[in-house]
């Protein structure tokens, strides 16, 4: 005689599995974003370079100022696109502390958002530079979508540079701020 299954445990099977592909799904959901934002990351890079190229060409000028000509070359990228409400946080779930916090932030052609600040001071570092790969869609965190440059006058430098793989590798874990991920990505660290 042949054994068949009950409606019953059909049913039980049917909702263990739903119960498994529930749990599964928003983990590859998220690891594709992050796999699409780190690729966005990585194919920006030659518009850095455009920039910095620019400032270089300017410093030939009679008057040149290293924040004009900064300014000036990044807002050809951008525009004038003034973004009015936008937030960031760290991966541990912490605000980010002044230094990098942002006043202003802009929207680029490709929809991105930038955000700069520059310093006063007499050393190599001019400033430090914010792009958010995704624009102003969620998750809005570094380390996620968001990454960034320490500004000098002849380069642009990724946040995490000049520290050692494995810090960078922790700092891009879920208790880190997720700042070194900028260049941690770019040296081919992976994300889990």
């Amino acid at each position: 005689m042949k054994k068949a299954f009950t409606i019953v445990e059909v049913s039980i099977l049917f909702v263990i599995f739903l119960i498994v592909a529930m749990l599964v799904a928003p983990l590859s959901l998220d690891d594709t974003r992050q796999a699409q934002n780190i690729a966005a990351w990585k194919r920006v890079q030659p518009e850095f370079s455009t920039i910095i190229h620019s400032v270089f060409i300017q410093k030939e000028s009679e008057n040149y100022n290293f924040e004009r000509a900064f300014e000036t070359a990044l807002l050809a990228e951008t525009g004038d696109n003034a973004i009015k409400s936008y937030s960031t946080n760290f991966l541990n779930g912490n605000y980010p502390d002044e230094k990098y916090s942002f006043f202003k932030y802009y929207k680029t052609q490709k929809g991105a958002v930038v955000a700069y600040k520059l310093f006063n001071s007499k050393t190599n570092l001019k400033g430090i530079l914010m792009y958010d790969v995704n624009g102003i869609k969620g998750p809005n965190t570094w380390g996620k979508d968001i990454f960034g440059y320490y500004i000098y006058e002849n380069t642009f430098e990724p946040f995490g540079k000049n520290d050692d793989i494995n810090i960078q590798k922790q700092d891009c874990s879920k208790g880190g701020t997720g700042l070194c991920c900028s260049n941690y990505y770019l040296m081919g660290g992976s994300f889990h």
